[in-house]
């Protein structure tokens, strides 16, 4: 009787065992992910970067066919003078000047290039947008009302893999011809070298893996469009 209860004990304390081990064995598992998912995500994160800076581009395109129209997405003076040039050498048949500011007008651009004064005069379109989602609705109204399916697009090469998407999810069915603008810095000085240039780069990375979501996640023609 003294030996079946002794097994009788140990099976009983076998048993109430199985669940520490249980629970033991559940724990290293989390952990286990945990650390995985703290060691691949800011590595996937970090190679992401490298690939989207590796494939910026590194030079400024020479255009090989025209469009419909020519838009350019304010940020540097650069990108508007640049896109009046290719209004001039009727590139387009019009410019849309996307994400103006309030002082950016017809007379002020006039007065700054007023080799091309007799254009914007004719030919150049504003909107008052305030981010690129917002430049990309404005664009495809603007497209829409003019009926051209057929674009340039011109802003900063750093800048121009968000704005092709953006566009792009805009105007599905558009052609759109990528016109990077390179400032004279980023040409000649290594991205590394610059701790500025490093974080303007790192920052419009992160800002296109959030557009390339939404883009993935409200694939309608549209969706999320401001009000």
């Amino acid at each position: 009787m003294a030996m079946f209860g002794s097994e009788t004990r140990g099976e009983d304390m076998a048993r109430a065992a199985e669940p520490g081990q249980s629970s033991g064995r559940l724990l290293r598992g989390i952990g286990r992910i945990t650390i995985a998912i703290g060691v691949g995500v800011p590595l996937a994160l970090a190679l992401g970067f490298l690939w989207f800076v590796w494939h910026l581009p590194a030079n400024e395109v020479t255009l090989t066919r025209n469009a419909d129209g020519i838009v350019v997405l304010t940020g540097g003076a650069s990108r508007i003078s640049d896109a009046i040039e290719l209004l001039a050498e009727r590139r387009g048949q019009r410019l849309l000047i996307s994400g103006a500011n309030r002082s950016t007008t017809a007379a002020e651009i006039s007065r700054l290039n007023p080799e091309f004064v007799r254009w914007v005069r004719c030919c150049v379109d504003f909107d008052r947008s305030l981010n690129t989602l917002g430049n990309a609705v404005e664009i495809r109204r603007w497209a829409e009302r003019r009926g051209f399916r057929s674009l340039i697009v011109v802003t900063s090469h750093y800048h121009m893999p968000r704005a092709m998407a953006e566009i792009a999810h805009q105007l599905p069915g558009a052609m759109l011809v990528a016109f990077p603008v390179i400032s004279e810095r980023m040409r000649t000085e290594p991205w590394w070298a610059s701790a500025a240039t490093t974080k303007l780069l790192l920052s419009e990375y992160l800002k296109y893996i959030v557009a390339q979501l939404r883009i993935r996640l409200n694939p309608a023609h549209g969706a999320g469009e401001p009000s």
